[in-house]
């Protein structure tokens, strides 16, 4: 969605940087910086049109509105640069309901990675299972940096209608080797669990992005109950012109 990995900012690996120094990481500013570069051409992949580097800068900063409740703020923006780090679109991964983000991935790999900075295993530990919660986006009572992570992650929902409408369309885009009518039944149910959760955010400041998102979802919703309708009228359509 527009940023590339050889024109990100400077400051976004300064703050990896920095984020791993307090987490606990041994190794020097030149190999922390070579890991962050190593991560932004995982996210910089062709096949995201809309989960790539965009989308890692707008979780990050969604973290840093919501950062003043977190217990620590920094594993969870470690969490955010690894949770959707692996990645396929394949048919395969989308037939298996699952998101192209692998979350099990993505938290092998922060596993892996971060270990071999020197971070200690109790703060890798963490980063890995924030990452994991993001699964089912399953946020367990008091974990509040569970719950940032998450919503920052879910903050697109609430975008005003256009930006929403965009990101609608690189969603679309990343999946448009799937077949209309399976890919709306896949959206639809997804939009559907979100729908019947008491709450889509679950921490204090994204409380406020409620309303908004519903709105979204619930107007998508209804646009691809539409759809689906037509496409069902048209399928009669063509077995009645078809049967002699």
């Amino acid at each position: 969605m527009g940023v590339h990995a050889d024109t990100v900012p400077e400051w976004l690996i300064s703050s990896w940087v920095r984020s791993c120094q307090e987490a606990g990481a041994t190794a020097d500013t030149a190999i922390l910086r070579q890991t962050a570069i190593n991560l932004l051409r995982r996210w910089d992949d062709q096949s995201r049109k809309y989960h790539g580097i965009s989308h890692l800068l707008d979780v990050l900063s969604h973290v840093d509105e919501l950062c003043e409740e977190a217990h620590e703020p920094d594993l969870v923006r470690l969490a955010a640069w690894y949770h959707g780090a692996v990645f396929s679109a394949e048919e395969a991964v989308a037939y298996a309901n699952r998101g192209g983000e692998n979350e099990e991935a993505s938290a092998d790999l922060a596993r892996t990675e971060l270990t071999a900075l020197g971070i200690p295993a109790t703060n890798v530990a963490r980063v890995a299972t924030l990452i994991d919660a993001l699964l089912r986006h399953t946020v367990l009572p008091k974990d509040f940096d569970c719950a940032v992570l998450c919503d920052a992650e879910l903050a697109v929902l609430a975008a005003e209608p256009q930006r929403y409408q965009s990101y609608l369309s690189c969603i679309r885009a990343e999946y448009a080797h799937i077949p209309v009518r399976d890919y709306i039944g896949a959206r639809i149910a997804i939009l559907t669990k979100l729908q019947r959760r008491e709450r889509i955010f679950a921490s204090g400041i994204a409380r406020a992005w409620e309303d908004q998102a519903r709105q979204n979802v619930e107007a998508e919703l209804s646009r691809l109950h539409t759809e689906l309708a037509k496409l069902d009228a048209a399928a009669l359509q063509d077995a009645s012109l078809s049967t002699p």
